[in-house]
C-alpha cells in the first residue's frame, strides 16, 4: 500500500529550488496558480520506495514575515497545510542570508532537511561549510548539492525518504 507524503521546497529566488524540484519530479509536474492569486504554483510527483510524494514548490522568499504575497503563501502553507517535511533550499554561497528563511520554518515545528545547493560556487569562493556541525547545530539534516549538474540527488532523495517514513510523516 502506497503512502501519500507532501514535500514542501522551500527557499530565496535564486537558490536553486525549481532545478531541485525538476531533479525530484521529472516531467511529472503542474502548474497553476495558488488559489485566488496571481502567483504560480508547480505540484509534481515522486514516487520512491512504494511512497508517492507530492512535491510543491512554495514562492521563493527571503522570510515568513508575511509582508510580501509571496511570504504568505509560503507561511500559510506550512502552518494550514502542515506538509510531512520542508526542504529548505539554500545557496551555500550565501548562507548567511538564507539562514533566516530556514530558522524561521524550523521554528513553525516542521520536519526540515536543509540542502546546501551550488556548494561548488561556495567552494570556488573559498567558502568551506562544515555540514555536519551545521546539521548538529540547526539538529536537522543537511545535504551539499550542485543540482544544476545533479551532485547530492540521489543523497537528497534517500535523506527525504529516510526521514518522513521514519517517523511516519507529520
Amino acid at each position: 500500500m502506497e503512502n501519500q507524503i507532501t514535500i514542501a521546497l522551500a527557499g530565496n529566488p535564486n537558490a536553486g529550488k525549481s532545478t531541485i524540484f525538476n531533479a525530484l519530479t521529472g516531467s511529472r509536474q503542474h502548474v497553476g496558480n495558488w488559489p485566488g492569486k496571481t502567483v504560480e504554483k508547480k505540484e509534481g510527483l515522486w514516487n520512491h520506495n512504494g511512497n508517492s510524494f507530492t512535491v510543491v514548490d512554495l514562492p521563493g522568499t527571503y522570510s515568513l514575515t508575511a509582508f510580501s504575497l509571496e511570504e504568505v503563501i509560503a507561511r500559510d502553507f506550512i502552518i494550514h497545510q502542515k506538509p510531512d517535511l520542508v526542504v529548505a533550499i539554500v545557496d551555500a554561497a550565501n548562507l548567511e542570508r538564507n539562514l533566516y528563511l530556514v530558522v524561521q520554518v524550523i521554528e513553525l515545528g516542521a520536519k526540515v532537511v536543509m540542502v546546501l545547493n551550488m556548494s561548488d560556487v561556495a567552494e570556488s569562493r573559498g567558502i568551506k561549510i562544515d555540514s555536519r556541525k551545521l546539521a548538529d547545530r540547526l539538529r536537522i539534516p543537511v545535504v551539499q548539492t550542485v543540482a544544476s549538474r545533479e551532485k547530492g540527488i540521489d543523497e537528497l532523495k534517500t535523506t527525504i525518504a529516510e526521514i518522513v517514513t521514519r517517523g511516519g510523516g507529520k
